[in-house]
């Protein structure tokens, strides 16, 4: 099975073209149905790969299936290859198995939509760049998805462009990600330059064997972990984010909650061997941005009423905490963290789309409240995924998140601090989501439309093509965390670590772990000062708390809510940024312009302007006489025969 890896983008790649000939003429629901079946024959392609290494050694799970030579110009030997290992045969599998779910969900969803069959396309052909992404064993070819994701990105986002919000927050996200993609194009030429090679092999096992300096790996590291800051939103390139959810809302399920988003992370671990060679400030720098990110996305959260808007901001936090464990040296925890994401984000994402289906395409949940009895499935999904987010066991978030928190205790008590902190926001907020939609007092007779207060109006349940796919979601969030369970003595040996197993070697603990003799102490249950079940409960504690806190205050009214202006509007920070590039960048920008047309332009028409004149002034003496030209010749013979005769002293 390992060598039909290709398969995994074949099928989509054949939905898209598919679409893009004959989507019209297959139209709704047809179109719909057979960008899935085209998902879900990867998802199987994934799955049989994932049992073909589960059955071999540990060592031979390995495998690079090449397809061709792609840029073979002098060194620069670039093949387009597939690499089939656990790490990437997990991102497929997550990739292609919530890829299906949301587009089985977004054939309900887009239902009545003029342009069904291209929005179909557009996700198709998200899923084959995604897999290229992951699946890539060089950099130029994991470059090949990065930069097809954005352009879906765009594209999706600004799906309904004849709203200028959407077509603005499109171009936002386009040119954000642009930013971090500089520096993974440095990065490429950097690696190039000192191994002569992209291919992740070469690369990594340079840093294994300390072939790679350490200024280099340094900045390798460094200039990919800028590209991993734009893709997956974190300081300070978030801002993207929280606008993409203009997009219809499978969008913000499947690219900015589930896949695109922690692409960032998933480059991270790939490379983790020239992470461990760098400096010790990059990992460093990785988990302070990391925690610092989780700890400002959760708090602006806490005042947000779209309800896309919360879950948009929970993401960034979600993904901070991920970039926490790479800093830290937790790489199996950040793709454990990043797996049941995935879940229950994908889950909260589409539950929220219900909602919003419901709704009549309200998305303000003050508009909201009471809406259980009337969304039952709807909300007992969300319920889970609120549940799973929150950190409460035995949902999948909380042994995720648990673990992340563990490697942040053993690595430094202030980020662990800001850590737990972020934890009890997320459970706040959280809550405070769930009791306005589904709980408190219904507002929603009191803000439907002229023509449907006359009690046409009322929230509905959404259609099986939606809520089939939240059961199976809410299935997840629930198990999810049965793949990395700690080694707690009440925990079956046999169950627990499988992850870590799985990953193994090719994912293990990073320098900064292992210095500090966490990875070994996490497999035996303790950490350096055994604090590993008292840290758990603590874990567990917090997350009670934000939610106790957050029912009193909401369901209650026990306690006053606090949700200042400064919050709601992120800090100012969207607005200091569109501030100063409207104002003193745009002048820095048009000054830079007028010197580019003064000194680079100058010079170049400068230089047309001497060889027009001086072509000009030399053309004068092309008369085209014959005679002129002989007599020319003739002095020249006379001249140069003086020169011989008289200078050289040549008879």
């Amino acid at each position: 099975m390992l060598e039909l890896v290709w398969l995994i983008p074949a099928f989509p790649l054949f939905g898209f073209l598919t679409l893009l000939l004959a989507g019209r003429k297959l139209g709704e629901p047809f179109a719909g149905l057979f960008a899935t079946a085209m998902v879900g024959a990867s998802f199987v392609v994934s799955a049989l790969i994932y049992f073909d290494l589960l059955g071999m050694d540990e060592a031979e799970r390995s495998h690079t299936e090449t397809l061709f030579s792609w840029v073979p110009v002098g060194d620069l030997q670039i093949d387009m290859a597939f690499l089939v290992d656990p790490l990437s045969i997990v991102m497929c599998l997550f990739v292609t198995g919530i890829g299906a779910l949301i587009h089985l969900y977004s054939i309900g969803y887009m239902h009545g939509d003029p342009k069904f069959s291209k929005f179909f396309l557009y996700l198709n052909l998200f899923i084959l760049s995604m897999t290229l992404l992951v699946l890539g064993s060089n950099l130029l070819v994991t470059f090949l998805g990065w930069e097809g994701v954005g352009t879906c990105s765009y594209f999706l986002i600004a799906f309904w462009h004849t709203k200028d919000a959407n077509a603005t927050a499109g171009k936002k996200a386009f040119v954000t990600n642009r930013i971090g993609d500089f520096g993974f194009m440095l990065a490429m030429f950097l690696a190039f330059g000192a191994v002569g090679s992209l291919d992740y092999a070469v690369i990594n096992d340079s840093a294994l064997a300390g072939t790679l300096t350490v200024a280099t790996a340094t900045g390798i590291g460094a200039l990919l972990f800028v590209g991993a800051v734009g893709k997956s939103a974190q300081l300070p390139l978030y801002v993207w984010l929280p606008d993409a959810m203009a997009g219809p809302t499978p969008v913000s399920a499947l690219i900015h909650a589930a896949t695109m988003v922690t692409a960032g992370v998933y480059l991270m671990v790939r490379v983790n061997p020239v992470l461990g060679a760098a400096a010790d400030w990059v990992p460093t720098t990785i988990a302070w941005v990391g925690a610092l990110t989780a700890l400002f996305a959760a708090t602006i959260a806490l005042a947000q009423n779209d309800i896309k808007k919360v879950l948009a901001y929970s993401t960034v936090s979600q993904l901070g905490y991920m970039f926490l464990a790479v800093g830290t040296g937790a790489y199996v925890a950040a793709i454990f963290h990043m797996i049941t994401h995935a879940m229950f984000k994908a889950l909260l994402f589409l539950g929220s789309g219900s909602v919003i289906h419901g709704m009549h395409d309200e998305q303000d949940m003050r508009k909201m409240g009471k809406l259980f009895k009337l969304m039952p499935i709807t909300a007992s999904t969300f319920i889970i995924g609120w549940l799973a987010i929150a950190g409460v066991p035995p949902f999948a978030g909380f042994w995720s998140k648990d673990e992340i928190l563990l490697f942040a205790a053993a690595d430094s008590w202030v980020l662990y601090a800001i850590g737990i902190v972020t934890a009890i926001l997320t459970a706040f907020y959280m809550t405070r989501q769930v009791i306005m939609t589904f709980f408190g007092k219904a507002h929603w007779h009191d803000n439907a439309d002229d023509h449907e207060a006359q009690g046409d109006f009322k929230p509905h349940e959404s259609p099986p093509f939606m809520v089939l796919p939240l059961i199976v979601l809410a299935g997840l969030s629930i198990v999810g965390g049965l793949v990395q369970l700690p080694s707690v003595g009440i925990i079956p040996s046999e169950w627990q670590h499988k992850l870590l197993d799985w990953l193994h070697p090719i994912v293990e603990f990073g320098p900064s772990a292992e210095e500090r003799g966490i990875g070994e102490a996490i497999i035996v249950g303790t950490t350096a000062d055994d604090l590993q079940i008292p840290l758990m409960f603590v874990a567990i504690g917090c997350a009670l708390l934000g939610i106790v806190v957050g029912w009193l205050v909401y369901q209650k009214r026990k306690i006053k809510a606090f949700e200042p202006e400064l919050l709601r509007d992120g800090w100012h920070y969207d607005d200091a940024i569109s501030w100063f590039m409207g104002n003193p960048g745009r002048a820095a920008f048009q000054e830079i312009a007028d010197e580019d047309q003064k000194v680079i332009d100058g010079a170049v028409n400068g230089v047309a302007t001497v060889v027009r004149v001086s072509a000009g002034e030399a053309r004068k003496g092309q008369t085209g006489y014959v005679r002129q030209y002989a007599g020319v010749i003739g002095i020249g013979v006379v001249l140069l025969l003086g020169w011989f005769v008289v200078i050289r002293g040549i008879l």
